[in-house]
């Protein structure tokens, strides 16, 4: 097997979000947050992509896998060390807005709440791994998505800036790394969980979806300048789910179509954040749709002031796209929708395969940045069975991240300046489209189910031995058996 190698202090690691692995519901001040309320398993899609959804706990009709989780708040030490056990140079997770503000909208933080990051953060920096956090990661204030309507009102960027300022400053000596807004453009077809609100029936999706995009961009600035005010020598960066679409074929109608839904889907966010400025293509499609953002005085001027360090992103599947798609022809495992790619195969999730394809991307982003980039997430969700003598042979697992680390190399070589790489769902955690135990991504097992049974036993799958090798060799044995 071909040897690749890695630059020096390559931030290696895992990735994770508070409220699919935390639990501690309830616990030390913690407010209701947009995950508590989506419930586990096939309902919790069907609530994504539809409108209509109330916000409410309905524990008669449903099971809330989030709220215990796999119970980080408790074991986080046990945790950690098992990472620090793997090698990890980093751990990237989330803050949970709702435990440094409840409701989202208070004047002061819950000390509890900071408390707690305070002990997570020190244990890592007592293994030698430094933190990576995501500022908002789907865990929106319930407070602010009921009583203000989320992200499509003005008012929630001030309760963002009191809250970002807040953690700044209490992990300035502790957070050297820094994301703003999870997977930013997934609002264009989840708001639910990235914008904080259902488009109703009757309601024009266009105008709030863009007006609550233009908020966030405006946060964002607003955090990356107080980051570099407080935090000098710190990184922060913006987060993308990032996706290639192919044509369908070489029918210049496909490929045309293909062109203008990545730019809107991949690039839009990222010109805005990255660049600094609406990119000029938007104006058509404005006009087109009819959307017209209320932009206030100094809007555009802090936008071109507040932009980010690197590109963070995550990368799992590629997209097919054709203008025309006729019955039978969608790939409905791909959460972002498309055509079935005849030369890919699909995870049990049916979310299709294509370590080429993260290569694409590395390279189509840097190409038209020119910034570090970091893959922030990239995984393999899938069925584990654990054998009579206890292990877990996850050897699909260990092919699939393979395969991608490769692909990582190869783009490196092609020119591709790459930060680091943290594999989703290092250790075994709740789904965030399905609300799933059962659909695992980790290297650490845990001991949880669907139905809610479980002891929580943390055990080590093959693919955590393989992952320790291929880190303490700086990528070059990814060939370990």
């Amino acid at each position: 097997m071909k040897t690749y190698t890695f630059p020096e202090g390559f931030l290696w690691g895992g990735a994770t979000a508070a409220n699919q692995i935390e639990g501690g519901f309830g616990e030390g001040g913690k407010g209701l947050n947009i995950a508590d309320v989506l419930p586990g398993g096939k309902e919790r899609y069907d609530i994504l992509l539809n409108p209509g959804f109330d916000f409410k706990v309905h524990q008669d009709k449903y099971r809330y896998p989030n709220h215990e989780a796999i119970d980080f708040y408790h074991r986080y030490k046990e945790d950690i060390s098992l990472f620090a056990e793997m090698g990890f140079k980093v751990f990237r997770l989330s803050i949970a807005w709702t435990r440094v503000f409840p409701n989202g909208n208070e004047l002061e933080p819950n000390e509890e709440g900071l408390a707690f990051y305070d002990r997570v953060f020190d244990e890592l920096h007592k293994h030698g791994i430094e933190p990576v956090v995501t500022i908002s990661h789907y865990e929106m204030p319930l407070h602010l998505v009921t009583e203000y309507g989320g992200w499509r009102n003005r008012q929630v960027v001030t309760f963002f800036e009191r809250y970002v300022n807040a953690i700044f400053n209490r992990y300035k000596n502790t957070v050297k790394y820094w994301m703003t807004f999870n997977e930013i453009n997934s609002g264009l077809f989840m708001p639910i969980q990235g914008l904080g609100f259902a488009i109703q029936k009757e309601e024009d999706k266009y105008q709030p979806t863009f007006q609550a995009f233009h908020h966030q961009f405006v946060a964002s600035a607003i955090a990356v300048k107080a980051c570099h005010e407080i935090i000098p020598e710190a990184k922060i960066g913006n987060m993308i789910l990032f996706a290639p679409v192919y044509s369908y074929d070489s029918n210049p109608e496909n490929v045309m179509y293909a062109y203008e839904e990545e730019r809107l889907f991949n690039y839009f966010c990222a010109d805005v954040q990255v660049r600094g400025e609406y990119p000029s293509y938007m104006k058509r499609y404005f006009k087109e749709h009819g959307i017209e953002l209320d932009i206030q005085d100094g809007d555009l001027e802090l936008i071109k002031e507040g932009t980010v360090d690197y590109i963070g992103f995550s990368y799992y599947m590629s997209r097919t796209e054709k203008k025309e798609k006729t019955g039978g022809e969608a790939s409905e495992g791909n959460i972002i929708g498309g055509v079935k790619n005849p030369f890919l195969k699909a995870s049990d999730w049916g979310w299709e395969i294509d370590p080429e394809g993260l290569r694409i991307s590395l390279n189509k982003l840097y190409d038209r940045y020119e910034v570090p980039l970091f893959i922030v997430e990239n995984g393999l969700g899938a069925y584990d069975k654990v054998e009579g003598d206890g292990s877990i042979q996850d050897d699909y697992r260990i092919d699939y991240l393979r395969e991608h680390i490769k692909a990582v190399g190869e783009a490196i070589e092609d020119g591709a300046e790459v930060m680091g790489y943290t594999s989703w769902g290092c250790i075994d955690l709740v789904s965030a489209s399905s609300g799933e135990f059962s659909k695992r991504y980790g290297m650490i097992y845990v001991d949880k189910q669907d139905d809610g049974s479980g002891t929580l036993e943390r055990k080590r799958k093959k693919s955590f031995f393989w992952y320790k090798e291929v880190i303490a060799s700086n990528g070059e044995r990814l060939d370990y058996k």
